[in-house]
């Protein structure tokens, strides 16, 4: 296809990009007052949260293969259609199930753009160089995404209600169904593997049990049924690994993690993206719940995590010119630990410096891992698997994002009820029960409250520093190791349009 086609398809590739990236954390700064209106609980609140990643997660794979064999963009366009009609169902959700249910579906509608954006990007540009700047341009639109959803949140919710924060969607995705079968290309591969509903089921079933397991651990007041979730969630995985390792054409070809400088990077997006998403939920609620800011202004003050991300982002091609890509992606993450380590000093006075040059320190070493790292796990893979090898890539991040959210948000919250010795379940229920209680009283919870949620921000920088740390150890080690050989995988083929 002609130069300038290309250009214009890829930004209309970026909406997509954008909103699904941003509708991992858009309800950060929305969940509060969302939940007062519908009436949401602390653990319908954290699926809410985090069903919409989770199904992202769990199912790129299986609609990057279901793109090989129907066509790339024909999915582009049956999930944009999806995604807008599903975004005003979640809008005008009236309770908590309804809501739960509709960002779950948003997640398999997220799923199905996810990897067609890539996949495309790659076979629309046939220049290496070319194809390498829209790969940048796409991972800082994919990464900036999660940190600016937030930022777009809090100023819709200064002046609009929750529902806004969904509907934002629905111009974006009339855009793309508009613009994409005339910018876009078709491609499908004619060697496209069969869809194995089993292997689908194990693996959704797999994830879902885990994190609901973990979520259960911090409000069952006996952990029999959360335990045994969870071990039955780890025996359903295990028998998903152990079918993908028989399965002539595995829905997820783990053998490719033979190839340490893949493992590295995948590894390195998953827990990154724990890292970021609970470091990002905690800041976000200490912003409002413990300083006292509101959503617009909560907004504004984390705006530069997303900014880091997207300025580490687009230098970090740059810094190629000076290093190795290794060494400029574990100097980033030895960066991103120094800031969350910035975040266990906040505390009186020094709390709003500390937590913006935290975030912003922590997303900016991210940079190079998120725009080279993707260059690694393609180069780590002949080129005709480059669109396979990126799925699993984006599985890695979507997937560390909700864990994060599950994860340190139970961490979080078993500090905080720790610090509270049980009188509290979470520092939104303590603000709702200040304001009943006598003044004195009152003023006296709030400040407990404020100071049990302070030791839990310092608890996940802390372990958001080790997280960042252990990565570059990780990427350090493998990455310099040699490469395992490369195996042939079926190419493209092009559609004509």
């Amino acid at each position: 296809m002609r130069v300038n086609r290309a250009w214009l398809g890829l930004g209309v590739l970026m909406l997509p990009t954008l909103l699904v990236a941003m509708d991992m954390t858009a309800l950060l700064l929305a969940l509060p007052k969302l939940s007062a209106d519908i009436g949401a609980n602390n653990v319908q609140q954290l699926w809410i949260s985090d069903s919409y990643g989770l199904m992202v997660a769990g199912l790129v794979i299986t609609m990057g293969t279901l793109g090989d064999r129907i066509g790339r963009r024909r999915l582009l366009m049956i999930g944009g259609t999806a995604f807008a009609i599903l975004s005003v169902v979640a809008a005008f959700a009236s309770d908590p199930l309804t809501l739960i249910v509709a960002r779950a579906l948003l997640g398999v509608a997220g799923a199905t753009l996810a990897p067609s954006t890539l996949a495309l990007i790659t076979n629309m540009f046939r220049d290496d160089r070319q194809r390498g700047k829209a790969i940048a341009i796409w991972a800082t639109c994919q990464f900036t995404g999660g940190a600016f959803g937030p930022v777009l949140a809090g100023f819709l919710l200064q002046y609009f209600w929750w529902g806004s924060v969904f509907l934002v969607a629905v111009p974006a995705m009339a855009v793309l169904l508009i613009a994409g079968p005339i910018l876009l290309p078709e491609f499908r591969s004619d060697q496209a593997g069969r869809l194995d509903p089993v292997s689908v089921g194990l693996s959704l079933a797999a994830v879902l049990l885990m994190v609901h397991g973990v979520k259960q651990l911090t409000v069952e007041g006996v952990a029999v049924v959360p335990a045994l979730t969870l071990i039955v969630g780890a025996g359903l995985g295990f028998l998903f690994v152990r079918r993908q390792l028989r399965l002539e054409a595995p829905l997820m070809d783990l053998r490719l993690f033979r190839n340490r400088p893949f493992t590295a990077v995948i590894v390195g997006l998953a827990f990154a993206g724990i890292a970021m998403a609970g470091t990002g939920l905690l800041v976000t609620q200490f912003l409002q719940s413990v300083l006292g800011f509101s959503p617009a202004m909560s907004a504004v003050l984390f705006a530069p995590m997303g900014l880091g991300v997207a300025f580490g982002t687009m230098v970090a091609p740059a810094l190629t010119r000076h290093m190795k890509q290794t060494t400029a992606i574990v100097g980033g993450l030895v960066v991103s630990a120094l800031g969350s380590l910035l975040l266990v000093g906040v505390d009186g006075a020094l709390a709003l410096p500390l937590v913006m040059i935290g975030i912003t320190v922590l997303a900016l070493g991210t940079g190079p891992l998120f725009a080279l790292g993707t260059g690694l796990v393609i180069d780590s893979v002949p080129p005709e698997r480059a669109g396979s090898a990126a799925s699993m890539s984006e599985t890695g991040n979507y997937f560390g994002g909700s864990l994060g959210f599950a994860l340190l948000g139970v961490v979080a919250a078993v500090v905080y009820r720790g610090q509270m010795d049980g009188t509290s379940d979470s520092l939104a229920g303590a603000v709702a029960a200040s304001e009943l209680l006598p003044s004195g009283e009152g003023a006296e919870l709030l400040l407990s409250a404020r100071a049990a949620f302070t030791t839990s921000l310092h608890v996940t920088g802390v372990i958001s520093a080790v997280i960042f740390a252990g990565l570059a150890v990780l990427i350090l080690r493998l990455c310099a190791a040699p490469r395992t050989t490369r195996s042939a995988m079926p190419e493209y083929e092009t559609v004509s349009t």
